[in-house]
C-alpha cells in the first residue's frame, strides 16, 4: 500500500511554536526579528552524519530537564536578536537576556533539577522549573519570555551539539524545529515515529526499510535546467539533450512552493555534507529536506564531516538542494508538465524537487551539478565504479544504472573506490561520494556477499518486500518495483578504500546491457572505438531505473549517463580521449546483457 499524504501535517499559520514531549523548540511567525546566527549562515542563492557524533541519547531524565531550562548558554551557536516587541522599544540592562538576574534564576534552576534522584523528585524540581518563569522581570518582551532562547533544545535530543541546534537564512523556514546532521541512531528514532505512513519499519537486519512512494524511480522527462543563466553557453540543449529548459520565473515560482511547504512543517532536516574525496575539488552540499528518510539516505550517500568542529566551520555551502516532494509541482507553472518536477538553476546553485519522493533525485541532482562545475577546473566527471587491484591498477567501469557497474566493482579481491560516480583529475580518479545506492532486485549472499552484507543496521532500504512477522527482505519480490535499492556508506564495504582516491586508471571497461543479444561478450577497444561507444553510449534501460520502464529498452545514453550531462558529449569526450592516451588506459566494451541473439 503506497501513501498518498506526508507524515507532516502543515500547521495552521496561527500557530507561534512547536511542543513535543522529550523536549520544546519554539519559534515566532510575529513581526519579531528571528534569532540571529553566529558563523553558521546560508545564503539566498543557496547538506551528513559523522561517525563521531557526539549527541548523547542515553543522557538521564534529570539531565534531559536541566537541560530544558529558559536559557541555553550555549550562545556561540545561537543567540537571541536584538529583542523589541510592540509595547517596548528598549531593553534595559536590568531586563536584558543576558543580564546576571536571568542567568542566575536559569542556572539555578538547572542544578537543582540535575541533583534530583527519584522521579517523584523530578517532577518537584521541575515544577519549581516552571515557577521560576514567572519570576523573570515583568518588563521582559514577550518574544524573549515566549522561546527564542529555547529554540536551541532540540526535539528528541537532550545534547547542546551544533549539530542539532540550528538556522536557516531563507525566512520563510525560520519558524521550522530545524535538526542538522542528526545521528543515524536519531534518525531512525524520527522515521519510525513520523513516517508510519510512509510504510517505514524496522526490518530482521537493522536496516531501515521504507516506501518512496508514486516514484520509484526517476523522473528525467520532468527534469529541468534553468535557461536564461550566464550558464546557457555551457548547457547542452536540443536533440537528444536532458536539458528541458525552465525561465527562471517559474523556477523562483518552484522554489517559492517548495519554501512555503517546507517553511509550514513542524521540523526539518537539514544536512551539511561534501561531494569528491579530492579536497582540492571538494564542493559543500546542503539537503533541506522534510522526511527523515531522505535525511538519512543523504547522510549515507554524500561525505560526512568528520567532527563537529569540521561541521561548525561548514560556512556557506556550493550548493543547496530543498527536497519538498511530498508537495506536488503546479503543473500550470510554465515550463512545468507533471505534478513532479526536478529543477536546476546553476546561477544560484539550486536544486528544486517537488513531487517526487524518490531520494535518487537528490544523489543524481549533485552529480548533475558535479557534471557542469569540475570540467570548468578541468576535471572529468564520469558515470562510472571503480576498484583497485593488488598491484595498485585501477579500473573504471562505465555503465548506465542498472547495467552491473555496483556488482562488478564490489569484489572482494579488488579494494572499492566508488560505485557509481568519479572525477579524474592531474592527480587521479576520486569518489564524488560518501555511500552506495545498490539494487536489491534478486540479491543473494551467495552471488553479491559484500552488498547483502551492507544491508545492515544504517542501511535504507527502498521498496522492498518484507514478513509483517520476522521482517526479513524478500529480496526476489518485485510488486512494488523492480527498483528496489538499498544506500549505505562506502565503508559497509568491506574491502573499501579510504580515503576514495585512485591512480589513474590502467583499464577502462565499457558496459553494455545490449537488448537484442548481437555484440559480443568483451571486446577490446581502440582509442577511436572507444571515444565511439563513449559518445554513442549503446544500453538499455534495465527495468525500474526509471519511471515507467518495466521490461529492458535499447537506447542510446551519451557517455553512458547523458541523463545527467550538462555540457555536450563531445567535451566529455576529448577529455577522456586526452586522459587516455596520456596515462595508456586500455578500453574493454562487456556485455552484461544478451548475446547470441537471446
Amino acid at each position: 500500500v503506497l501513501p498518498s499524504r506526508s507524515s507532516q501535517q502543515p500547521r495552521s499559520v496561527s500557530q507561534h511554536h512547536t511542543t513535543s514531549k522529550h523536549a520544546t523548540m519554539t519559534n515566532t511567525r510575529s513581526s519579531t526579528p528571528a534569532p540571529a546566527m553566529v558563523n553558521i549562515a546560508a545564503p539566498t542563492h543557496n547538506n551528513n552524519d559523522n561517525g563521531n557524533d557526539n549527541d548523547n541519547t542515553t543522557t538521564s531524565t534529570a539531565n534531559t530537564l536541566a537541560n530544558d531550562t529558559i536559557m541555553e548558554e550555549d550562545t556561540d551557536i545561537l543567540e537571541p536578536a536584538e529583542v523589541t516587541s510592540p509595547k517596548t522599544t528598549n531593553v534595559s540592562p536590568a531586563t536584558s537576556p543576558n543580564s546576571e538576574g536571568v542567568k542566575r534564576i536559569a542556572s539555578t534552576a538547572r542544578n537543582e533539577i540535575a541533583k534530583a534522584k527519584t522521579p517523584d523528585e523530578l517532577k518537584e524540581k521541575q515544577k519549581k522549573r516552571k515557577d521560576s518563569k514567572s519570576e523573570l522581570p515583568h518588563s521582559l518582551p514577550d518574544t524573549f519570555k515566549s522561546g527564542h532562547a529555547a529554540s536551541v533544545t532540540p526535539t528528541l535530543h537532550t545534547s547542546k551539539s551544533l549539530s542539532t541546534s540550528f538556522l536557516l537564512s531563507e525566512k520563510e523556514l525560520q519558524s521550522c524545529e530545524v535538526l542538522r546532521n542528526l545521528s543515524t541512531p536519531a534518525l531512525y528514532e524520527h522515521a519510525l515515529k513520523f513516517e508510519e505512513k510512509h510504510g517505514t519499519h524496522l526490518t530482521s537486519t537493522g536496516a531501515l526499510a521504507t516506501l518512496s512512494g508514486k516514484k520509484t524511480g526517476r523522473s528525467p522527462k520532468d527534469k529541468r535546467v534553468v535557461s536564461d543563466t550566464p550558464m546557457e553557453s555551457a548547457v547542452w540543449r536540443g536533440l537528444g539533450s536532458p536539458n528541458i529548459p525552465l525561465n527562471k520565473t517559474s523556477f523562483l515560482c518552484n522554489r517559492e512552493t517548495a519554501l512555503d511547504y517546507l517553511g509550514s512543517l513542524e521540523r526539518l532536516y537539514v544536512f551539511d555534507g561534501y561531494a569528491n574525496w579530492d579536497e582540492k575539488h571538494r564542493v559543500k552540499v546542503r539537503v533541506v529536506c522534510a522526511r527523515p528518510y531522505h535525511a538519512l539516505f543523504i547522510n549515507n550517500l554524500l561525505i560526512r564531516p568528520s567532527s563537529e568542529d569540521e561541521l561548525a566551520a561548514f560556512g556557506v555551502p556550493d550548493f543547496t538542494i530543498y527536497n519538498a516532494g511530498s508537495f506536488p509541482a503546479n503543473r500550470f507553472n510554465d515550463g512545468v508538465t507533471s505534478s513532479a518536477s526536478v529543477s536546476l538553476n546553476l546561477e544560484s546553485r539550486e536544486l528544486v524537487i517537488l513531487g517526487t519522493n524518490y531520494a535518487g533525485e537528490m544523489k543524481k541532482g549533485v552529480f548533475t551539478y558535479m557534471h557542469y562545475l569540475m570540467p570548468t577546473r578541468g576535471v572529468l566527471t564520469l558515470h562510472s565504479g571503480c576498484n583497485v587491484g593488488k598491484d595498485g591498477d585501477t579500473t573504471l567501469f562505465f555503465g548506465l544504472s542498472g547495467t552491473g557497474k555496483t556488482t562488478l566493482s564490489t569484489d572482494r579481491d579488488r579494494p572499492l573506490v566508488g560505485d557509481d560516480e568519479h572525477c579524474w583529475s592531474d592527480d587521479g580518479v576520486s569518489n564524488i561520494e560518501g555511500g552506495c545506492y545498490a539494487k536489491c532486485i534478486d540479491l543473494s549472499a551467495e552471488h553479491e556477499p559484500e552488498i547483502f552484507q551492507a544491508i545492515r543496521y544504517g542501511t535504507v532500504v527502498e521498496n522492498v518486500v518484507f514478513s509483517d512477522r520476522s521482517r526479513v527482505i524478500d529480496y526476489h519480490d518485485c510488486q512494488i518495483t523492480e527498483n528496489t535499492r538499498a544506500a549505505y556508506p562506502i565503508d559497509f564495504i568491506a574491502n573499501a578504500k579510504l580515503p576514495c582516491l585512485a591512480a589513474h586508471p590502467k583499464n577502462i571497461i565499457m558496459l553494455c546491457c545490449d537488448a537484442y543479444g548481437v555484440l559480443p561478450p568483451v571486446s577490446k577497444l581502440t582509442i577511436g572505438q572507444a571515444m565511439f561507444m563513449f559518445v554513442s553510449g549503446y544500453t538499455a534501460k534495465v527495468a525500474g531505473t526509471e519511471d515507467g520502464v518495466l521490461e529492458p529498452e535499447a537506447t542510446f545514453s551519451a557517455c553512458f549517463g547523458g541523463a545527467f550531462l550538462v555540457w555536450h558529449p563531445f567535451k566529455y569526450a576529448s577529455m577522456l580521449a586526452e586522459r587516455m592516451v596520456k596515462h595508456g588506459s586500455t578500453a574493454w566494451l562487456v556485455n552484461t546483457g544478451w548475446t547470441g541473439g537471446k
